[in-house]
């Protein structure tokens, strides 16, 4: 990359990359989003992103909303890294599994970003499809109501993809980007969920794969190539390991601090 020999990067992304932002696990007992779920007596977490139970009672679903909501959590250093890579010319695109908007506030635009399972920057009515901004019911989010279509007062959902629909049309960019880049980076992800966890076996063999997880996970389990590495541990410590190689830590740095001042003047 020093070399600029790599110019085409695409990027994986799971949740490994917010936790260190604060982001709450819902699944996880003892987590205050878990609390605050339970007095809704759900079957099992996950129904809170089966449309079935969602049409039987969307309030679960919108307590998580309420709390993943753009704003309510700030990008880390990681988010922050992929920034840097876009801000060089480097970033081809970036996949992310995560729901939380992170890589938008950190100022990823969206055309270099495909949110593989959603995102709460727009949203659509349940009844008559329509579209909307996601920001146009945030103000029902946070006051606990649930966001009423304002043509046929039907449920407004946030496009968060639920178990059984369909991904985003974006996500099959991954056919022409995978096949054109030029190194793969594979962030804070299990490889676990399909159809994204399949792609990184999409790009050519003679492209390098870096993994930075807590974990070796996929085909750096069982499958590894020449070319593949891996930085285990603490997801944010092997970003900054690589930043460090890169010598881009001064850089990075300085970009953290701009838009950490910039993030404290839009939410005060």
């Amino acid at each position: 990359m020093r070399k600029r020999e790599c110019r085409r990067v695409v990027v994986m992304a799971g949740a490994g990359i917010s936790t260190p932002s604060g982001i709450p696990d819902f699944r996880s007992p003892g987590s205050g989003l878990y609390s605050n779920l339970e007095q809704y007596n759900i079957p099992y977490p996950e129904a809170i992103f089966e449309l079935a139970y969602f049409f039987i009672n969307p309030k679960p679903f919108f307590t998580l909303a309420k709390e993943l909501y753009p704003g309510n959590y700030r990008p880390n250093y990681a988010h922050y890294f992929l920034r840097l890579l876009h801000d060089k010319g480097l970033l081809l695109r970036l996949y992310t599994q995560n729901i939380d908007g992170l890589e938008r506030v950190a100022g990823i635009p969206p055309d270099r970003l495909v949110e593989a399972h959603g995102t709460f920057a727009t949203a659509s009515c349940t009844v008559c499809r329509r579209n909307f901004p996601g920001e146009d019911f945030r103000g029902d989010v946070m006051a606990d109501r649930v966001p009423r279509c304002p043509v046929c007062t039907g449920v407004i959902k946030p496009d968060i993809v639920f178990f059984g629909e369909e991904l985003p049309q974006r996500f099959l960019l991954h056919v022409a980007d995978f096949p054109m880049a030029d190194l793969l980076f594979i962030i804070g992800t299990s490889l676990e969920v399909e159809p994204f966890a399949s792609l990184a076996g999409a790009v050519r063999g003679s492209v390098p794969r870096v993994l930075i997880n807590r974990d070796l996970v996929g085909p750096f389990a069982w499958q590894q190539r020449p070319k593949d590495v891996a930085q285990l541990g603490d997801v944010v410590s092997g970003v900054q390991a690589l930043v460090e190689l890169l010598g881009w830590s001064r850089e990075l740095q300085a970009l953290v601090q701009k838009e950490k001042a910039k993030l404290d003047a839009r939410f005060k």
